[in-house]
This record gives C-alpha cells, sequence and structure tokens, in this order.
C-alpha cells in the first residue's frame, strides 16, 4: 500500500502523465511486489522557478517519493532502484536524474478505513 508522489518539472511530460504514473506502477509491482490493483500515486509537476535542482541535473529531473510499510528486503528496495529508471528510460528521463526517496513506516501509524494498517489483513505480503 505505498503512497508515491513524483516530482517533475512542468511541461516536460506533455500528454504523457497517465503513462508516467503506469510506468512507476509497474516498478513498484517489479520491486515490491505490490499488487496491480493497489494504487495511489499522485505527478506533480512544478514551473522552472519552484524546483531547484543540482546543477549536474537535467531538465527531466524527477524526484520519486515513497511512503511505504517497514519490512521489505534490501533486495525488494534494490528491485524497484534498478525498476523506476528501466521505467521512465522510455520518457527519456535519464536514470542520473531519478532521486527516489524511500520513507518506511511502522503499519501502526498508518491509518486504513478507521483503523491501524497493523491489524487488517492488506491481501499481501509487505515483508518481500
Amino acid at each position: 500500500m505505498p503512497s508515491t508522489r513524483i516530482s517533475t518539472r512542468q511541461g516536460r511530460i506533455a500528454g504523457r502523465r497517465r503513462d508516467i504514473i503506469e510506468a512507476v506502477q509497474r516498478a513498484l509491482s517489479t520491486g515490491l511486489l505490490v499488487p496491480e490493483h493497489d494504487r495511489c500515486i499522485v505527478l506533480q509537476q512544478f514551473d522552472d522557478d519552484a524546483l531547484i535542482t543540482p546543477p549536474t541535473k537535467g531538465p527531466r529531473y524527477t524526484v520519486i517519493e515513497i511512503t511505504l510499510f517497514s519490512g521489505r528486503s534490501m533486495d525488494a528496495k534494490r528491485r524497484l532502484y534498478r525498476a523506476i529508471p528501466d521505467e521512465l528510460a522510455r520518457f527519456e528521463v535519464p536514470a542520473g536524474d531519478i532521486k527516489i526517496i524511500l520513507v518506511d513506516v511502522d503499519p501502526v501509524n498508518w491509518g486504513l478505513s478507521g483503523k491501524p494498517a497493523s491489524g487488517i489483513d492488506l491481501g499481501f505480503r509487505i515483508d518481500v
């Protein structure tokens, strides 16, 4: 049940927003074994003057922040770190222009349907 935010510059992905969201969803499925139906991805686009990036990065610089339940293995995280650049290469986003931030959250600190996620059968494993 990751919650994902994609941040990039305005106008760099014109007309392909949904395609990029789907690409990141595929990477989450590949890397973390997230079921296809489990989706929560937001795409934010910023004007050039509202996104400061390292001077060595290009105009397609993209930050992907994924908040997820604690418990994923380092192997799963490595798969994800590879899958995201592989998917975004189709949109001419160089791997060196992608920053991935994982925020691990204990399921007791995540509420779903008025309950802590730790007390809900999610229908999939998080200890992958």
